[in-house]
């Protein structure tokens, strides 16, 4: 009974539409060879991703205690740690600036980076039931990911400037620059999450990997030390790692630290778009076997 009144309703609609109706077809191909970002296709789900973005929000703090307090809570008492271990005892420089301040405006956009390049490179494998059953742009699991962590930053970025007023800091103009920085660390964070969700798919020891990944790239970028202790041209060199430009940025444009990073910022910003542009390829070019392997 209900199959005839289905039918029933589909032979009205059709009827409604008129004899010389053609209903719309979609035919989904996979890509070949290493193909590029389909922007208009992506455009065409850009209400998808909002709706990622906002699932990952919710779920990230539904049932939880402190809910949003864990953002702030999380690089305050880190910085207390750092103060207690580098800033005491190691008696770290920290460029003319009082060090607990130092580290917290290095771990603001670590920590942004570290969770974003953690979300992104399980984000195609947490949702697996979502990849096999509906077809969507792939690419927009692990962009929602890290385009939810903005307000975790947002948040700790609020927590930070009330540091700066503790302190006496009054933020300079260079603040503006910091959007730039912002999306440097997406960049870098979406770069190399890419390369690690489409390999996480295949190999499910990648998600054991990234842990001890961002524990060796932390002590890698200067968060508990400043980069002033290396001479040219080793310092400009040391923005082979993206992170390192970051994070020296913003001292640079929150504290005015005297040591400007433009050449390490420049380097910083070629390799993380080479990173990017390759994570990119690569994930289109896997993204194909992704129902299947998972």
């Amino acid at each position: 009974m209900a199959s005839d009144l289905s039918e029933n309703k589909v032979e009205l609609e059709v009827a409604a539409l008129g004899p010389d109706a053609v209903l719309p077809v979609t035919i989904v191909r996979p890509s070949r060879g290493w193909t590029s970002l389909d922007l208009r296709e992506f455009w065409e789900f850009r209400e998808l991703l909002g709706f990622l973005v906002w699932r990952d929000l919710k779920v990230r703090y539904k049932q939880t205690v402190l809910g949003v307090a864990w953002v702030v809570l999380q690089p305050f008492f880190t910085m207390l740690v750092f103060t207690a271990v580098f800033g005491k005892l190691v008696r770290m420089p920290s460029d003319g600036v009082p060090y607990a301040l130092f580290s917290l405006t290095g771990l603001v956009p670590w920590m942004f980076f570290a969770h974003g390049l953690s979300q992104v490179s399980n984000s195609v494998v947490s949702n697996q039931e979502l990849v096999r059953k509906v077809y969507f742009p792939r690419l927009a699991l692990p962009l929602s990911a890290v385009l939810s962590d903005l307000v975790d930053l947002a948040l700790s970025f609020a927590m930070l400037l009330c540091v700066m007023a503790f302190f006496s800091l009054v933020p300079n103009p260079k603040i503006l620059l910091l959007p730039l920085l912002v999306a440097l660390a997406i960049v870098t964070a979406l770069g190399t999450g890419l390369w690690l969700a489409a390999l996480n798919v295949r190999y499910r020891d990648v998600r054991h990997i990234v842990p001890f990944l961002t524990q060796i790239w932390l002590f890698l970028t200067p968060v508990a030390y400043p980069s002033s202790l290396l001479g040219e041209p080793w310092r400009t060199l040391y923005g082979l790692n993206p992170m390192a430009g970051v994070v020296e940025g913003f001292r640079w444009a929150l504290l005015g630290t005297a040591t400007a990073p433009g050449p390490l910022i420049a380097v910083s910003a070629t390799v993380a778009a080479v990173v990017l542009l390759g994570g990119i390829a690569f994930f289109r070019r896997t993204e194909t076997s992704f129902a299947d392997v998972i």
